[in-house]
């Protein structure tokens, strides 16, 4: 094949009369493959070149002036925060792809949400190898401040070979950079970047993929989920904290700066479901409608002998005891157990959990019921 590219390449670029020309285009440079040998004019730019930087995306002007067109002005935040975020040389961009399909997507329905449009045009290879050898060394607690909005100074190599792009974790550094999931903030020395997530798009993600990665994890860990789930069953609030602790500590995390306090919640909400998904005589339902609102987890035996109600909360301050409290009153105040009550479930357990962090409070409101009572008495 290189043999058949390169006679390919000299034919048409190099030796053609006809040719004022030519642009070849890819994420990944193959210089190492020597399939330019015989076409040894060439002049590559990457993305980390000054030279045409603003023609690789959308820059603001041109994004704000595409949604005044379409009546769409009010989007412009949304779409700055999902889409924008990239840096050719000197120059800050969108993503043309998303910027053009999330319009055409408000065409239909005005107030359509920001999608994840990177899903469709790649297999996110690169992140899933990346996170897969996080667990194994120091990268985990790198990923988890990329993932904040923090940034990371690397060492890029961009003559990474196809076949090299995997061997080690620094070079995976490297594809991500030059395929987009992270980008460069200011300026390079030499080849040591500062490396970010660009955006809420692309870091949606790397979650998704340490999601995935924690799914996959929990089959091989049965006995410490089971004791989990056991724990809650039986309303050992301070041994189900012990476990959901343990995990805490050994995923990634998301930290608590860059994200919103709904997006952090919904990533321990995501760990709780994928714990309790283990169980498979347990019927889980997620944000269903219950009693005067929707109830972020219930939990039900086949039989309906017994039913848990549990309200996640991030504790932005780390007062976790605080913040379980607080999901308590809200279950009394929505009535979220109202639905077990009225299929005659013999015995319900509420729960209150809060994050913050890796740490974890898990409150069962019997016992939170009973210490008011010992306080007033």
């Amino acid at each position: 094949m290189i043999v058949l590219i390169r006679n390919l390449f000299q034919q048409a670029l190099k030796t053609n009369d006809s040719l004022e020309f030519a642009v070849l285009t890819g994420c990944m440079r193959i210089s190492k493959e020597s399939i330019f040998t015989g076409l040894n004019n060439l002049k590559v730019m990457s993305v980390a070149d000054v030279r045409f930087d603003e023609y690789f995306g959308f820059a603001d002007s041109e994004v704000r002036k595409l949604l005044e067109y379409y009546n769409l002005s009010w989007k412009c935040e949304d779409v700055k925060e999902w889409y924008d975020g990239y840096q050719f040389g000197n120059v800050q961009v969108y993503c043309p792809w998303d910027v053009v399909n999330y319009c055409d997507d408000l065409q239909a329905d005005c107030n359509a949400a920001p999608q994840n449009y990177w899903s469709n045009t790649s297999s996110n290879e690169a992140v899933k190898k990346f996170i897969q050898g996080a667990y194994a060394g120091t990268t985990k607690n790198e990923i988890e401040r990329l993932v904040a909005g923090e940034v990371i100074k690397k060492e890029i190599h961009e003559e990474l070979t196809y076949k090299d792009m995997y061997n080690s974790i620094d070079n995976i550094w490297s594809v991500l950079f030059t395929t987009g999931y992270l980008t460069q903030r200011g300026k390079q020395e030499r080849k040591v970047f500062n490396l970010a997530i660009p955006n809420m798009e692309i870091r949606e993600i790397f979650t998704d993929q340490i999601m995935e990665f924690f799914k996959e994890d929990i089959k091989k860990n049965g006995d410490a989920v089971n004791a989990f789930c056991d724990a809650l069953k039986n309303g050992d609030a301070a041994k189900a904290e012990e476990g959901f602790s343990n995990y805490l500590r050994k995923t990634i995390s998301i930290r608590d700066t860059f994200v919103k306090r709904p997006m952090k919640e919904n990533f321990y909400h995501g760990i709780l479901l994928g714990l309790l998904g283990y169980k498979d005589t347990w019927i889980i339902s997620s944000n269903k409608e219950s009693g005067d609102g929707y109830s972020d987890i219930l939990v039900r035996s086949e039989d309906e002998k017994f039913g848990i109600v549990i309200e996640v909360k991030y504790a932005e301050d780390g007062k976790l005891e605080d913040a379980c409290k607080e999901a308590l009153k809200q279950i009394e105040r929505k009535r979220y157990a109202e639905g077990f009550r009225d299929e005659g479930t013999e015995h319900i357990l509420k729960y209150g959990i809060a994050c913050y962090k890796k740490r974890c409070k898990i409150i069962l409101a019997d016992d939170y019921e009973n210490a008011e009572k010992t306080k007033e008495a």
